[in-house]
């Protein structure tokens, strides 16, 4: 039978749970729930109680269509597109914070792309000899075809 070894099982989970990857991922899923929480609350607190007031007052997120009314006891059927409104509108403010951040990161990375490296001394030298060996190969070709067309079997 199949013995399980907990020692190598715990073993194998710590140098899973150690790679960097993988606390880079849990310290992103942390920060971003906390990042969706404060927009959630930029949204709901401050965005649209001035959209309420522009509407008369109404609040988005108790907009619904009825679907079937409540009867003897029985939940009413209602389509709630005010949340989904709000939901979309959460979205969009993430989703543009976010563009945003991104934008001003690939900025700073266009900036240290832009500083031209130095080509190492032995590159310099490999690219020259590189350019020598095709210059002697062009001319060596040059003159077969020279040879060939005064009608010699070269």
């Amino acid at each position: 039978m199949y013995k399980i070894n907990i020692m190598s099982i715990m073993k194998e989970f710590k140098e899973f749970a150690g790679r960097g990857n993988v606390i880079d991922l849990a310290v992103g899923v942390v920060v971003g729930t906390a990042f969706g929480r404060i927009v959630s609350s930029f949204v709901s607190d401050i965005i649209m109680p001035p959209i309420g007031l522009l509407t008369g007052g109404v609040d988005f997120a108790n907009w619904s269509f009825v679907l079937k009314k409540a009867v003897n006891g029985t939940a009413e059927v209602t389509v709630n597109y005010g949340a989904f409104l709000n939901n979309v509108l959460d979205f969009l403010i993430i989703s543009f914070s976010i563009f945003i951040v991104i934008k001003q990161l690939n900025r700073f990375k266009k900036k240290e792309e832009k500083k031209p490296l130095a080509t190492p001394e032995d590159v310099k030298l490999l690219t020259e000899i590189r350019d020598l060996l095709r210059g002697i190969n062009n001319e060596e070709l040059t003159i077969k075809n020279q040879g060939k067309k005064k009608g010699g079997n070269n």
